[in-house]
């Protein structure tokens, strides 16, 4: 249990009018607080009942509303909790708010104060923490089910599961060297826990090799439109965002700078960036654009490729350069419906598909290859991605102190890498306890019988 001695409360759902407000207090003073605005005892644990609140000096009636109790330690905070469910009417909000402020012991609560009280009492680690608050600001699909799955553990539980085998192995290198000469003590001890500990390097860095998927998923996928000046590109953005977010004219060279949408695709998040037209040309602030385009293609997971249908097929060597260097492309030809009948694949380009940006011709066709394209990378198998770049630190560091590690050579210092590889892990779900190293040379080396 924690040691905070205030009680905290807030709203805890949305701030604008609605039928129901909910309020949530945490705290020791939860249960009186309770008992006062209902003016009687406290309600069955974890059972709606409905109550006449009111001001605790005025005893002016506040609302009517459901009133749930939830005794510590069974609760989100691990405290005393307590929650009101009210009408929403910002003034039937306000008033309640006042009414808690008047009450001795008990204060607004800070941004992500229940959740901290939460990870503080041992009701989630700091990966869930960190899933809830992706839940919480989830847009789409595969962003609800990513937090949904970091939220119940299973990144964690992951992390935890790797700490532990860490912690296994130290234990026994400190076996090892501290109690060498007991006889239960197995002599192929060094040899197990370098195997043990290769084995675990392995799993890290397949871990880490997840081309940032699980970021990406939280921030959003890169999609970088590219191609020849006047090809359509702006005009394939502005249908993609269904309004003029880009400039469209029939003067090449017309986009200058980087210009990015926010969009739902498929249910995954995407960002997608129309870019200058790829082109040599000897004005300054084009050229510029031009840089700019090549590195946010460069940066992107994903490159639509617009040629255009009225010249095909006929591509510029920059062009030509961005299609050979890039092996995540999409190809497709714009300008369809003014395009004179060509084939494909005459020019040896794995053409993708064909559309009209200013008609909506093919595409739908289009959105399905990119969606598809998407859903087949980021298709999330029985491992969860780690989501966030300090858990890629923390794990980086970890391999490389498993990477010092020697078997040979100085025990005490190879007994530190696992000791530093295991507090980076720990690190990351908020779980670092030396303590546990007894427990487990108690128990399997039978010490001090």
């Amino acid at each position: 249990m924690s040691d905070f001695e205030e009680t905290i409360f807030a709203l805890a759902s949305g701030g604008g009018p609605s039928g129901v407000a909910v309020l949530r207090l945490s705290g020791p003073q939860a249960g009186q607080t309770v008992e006062t605005l209902m003016g009687k005892g406290l309600p069955e644990p974890r059972r709606a009942v409905f109550a006449r609140l009111k001001h605790p000096t005025t005893q002016e009636v506040l609302d009517d509303g459901l009133v749930l109790w939830f005794p510590a330690p069974a609760s989100f905070t691990g405290e005393d909790v307590a929650e009101f469910q009210i009408h929403g009417g910002k003034a039937v909000v306000a008033a309640f708010l006042e009414a808690l402020s008047s009450m001795e012991g008990l204060r607004l609560a800070e941004p992500g104060e229940f959740t901290r009280r939460a990870f503080d009492n041992g009701k989630m680690d700091l990966t869930e923490a960190e899933g809830l608050a992706d839940l919480i600001h989830a847009e789409t699909e595969a962003q609800r089910k990513q937090a949904l799955r970091q939220m119940e553990g299973a990144l964690g539980d992951l992390y935890e599961g790797w700490r532990e085998r860490l912690v296994r192995a130290l234990a026994h290198q400190e076996a090892g060297i501290d109690f060498i000469e007991e006889e239960d003590i197995p002599e192929e001890i060094t040899a197990a826990v370098s195997g043990s500990v290769e084995a675990l390097k392995a799993d890290i860095k397949n871990h880490l090799r997840d081309g940032h998927k699980g970021e990406r998923l939280r921030d959003g996928i890169r999609i970088a439109i590219i191609g020849p000046p006047n090809a359509g590109k702006s005009s394939l953005l502005n249908r993609l965002a269904r309004r003029e977010a880009a400039i469209v004219s029939n003067i090449a060279g017309t986009t200058r700078d980087v210009i990015e949408v926010h969009l739902d695709l498929g249910g995954f998040p995407v960002v997608v960036s129309d870019t200058a037209g790829l082109r040599e040309s000897g004005d300054q602030i084009e050229e510029e654009g031009v840089r700019r385009a090549r590195r946010v293609a460069e940066e992107a997971d994903i490159r639509v490729v617009v040629l255009d249908g009225a010249f095909w097929p006929r591509i510029d060597s920059a062009t030509q350069q961005a299609l050979v260097e890039n092996d995540d492309s999409l190809i497709v030809i714009n300008k369809w419906d003014i395009a004179e009948t060509y084939n494909t694949t005459s020019s040896g380009l794995a053409v993708s598909g064909t559309l009209s940006a200013k008609t909506g011709e093919g595409l739908e066709a289009f959105l399905g290859l990119l969606s598809k394209m998407i859903a087949t990378r980021w298709e999330q198998g029985s491992t969860p991605w780690l989501t966030r770049e300090r858990h890629r630190v923390a794990l980086e560091e970890a391999l490389d102190a498993l990477g010092r590690y020697q078997t040979e050579g100085d025990e005490e210092l190879a007994a530190e890498d696992l000791r530093l590889a295991a507090r980076a892990l720990g690190r990351i779900t908020g779980r670092v306890d030396v303590e546990d190293l007894l427990d487990i040379i108690f128990s399997e080396f039978c010490i001090g019988k």
